[in-house]
């Protein structure tokens, strides 16, 4: 929770909660206390991958991969005003397909990612794509301050960012806070 409030602090202007680790009924309690978190700043939480947990947790919406539930179904169990996310990591005809049901499309990864270092490489150029669509495109990925700014004028709307905000597990809050205000600033300058 600590290291949520950093990070919106220094200017995350969305969080994810996404743990692949622990049951469902500790997923729950964690998604619940995140949302009433970022409700209170302003700031939407999407959860990863579970729909039933966005729904019982007030969660803003759900970002879907490709082994996740369909999102036009995800709409339907979350409403109109829920924000649906959906990963196209580098398939282009996958984003066509889905557009019509997410708000947003991810294509990633970007750059080397330490979370998921065997992810498929997705070039710069399906964000200009996409955007050229007029999509909400979010780019995913070993992004960083170093790198923001080239995703940002290929076309990327956001950019989804784990390590370089959170680091690895027990980063102070300061230093959370210190991360997300650089990259806040480097997507500004981009």
């Amino acid at each position: 929770a600590a290291a949520v409030v950093a990070a919106i602090a220094g200017g995350a202007t969305a969080v994810q909660y996404r743990n692949k680790l622990a049951d469902e009924a500790m997923r729950l309690r964690q998604a619940r206390l995140l949302a009433q978190l970022c409700h209170a700043r302003g700031v939407p939480l999407i959860v990863n991958d579970a729909v039933e947990i966005a729904l019982a947790s007030g969660a803003a919406g759900v970002h879907l991969g490709r082994d996740d539930p369909d999102p036009a179904e995800a709409r339907r169990r979350l409403g109109s005003d829920a924000i649906i996310g959906v990963s196209c990591y580098d398939d282009f005809a996958r984003a066509e397909r889905l557009a019509s049901q997410a708000d947003y499309l991810a294509f990633g990864s970007l750059f080397g990612s330490s979370v998921k270092p065997n992810a498929v490489r997705a070039p710069l150029q399906l964000l200009a794509q996409g955007a050229q669509r007029g999509w909400n495109v979010v780019g995913i990925g070993g992004v960083d301050a170093g790198n923001a700014a080239q995703a940002i004028s290929a076309g990327a709307d956001a950019l989804a960012v784990i390590t370089a905000v959170f680091g690895e597990p027990g980063r102070e809050p300061a230093r959370i806070e210190a991360a997300a205000a650089a990259l806040s600033k480097a997507i500004a300058e981009a």
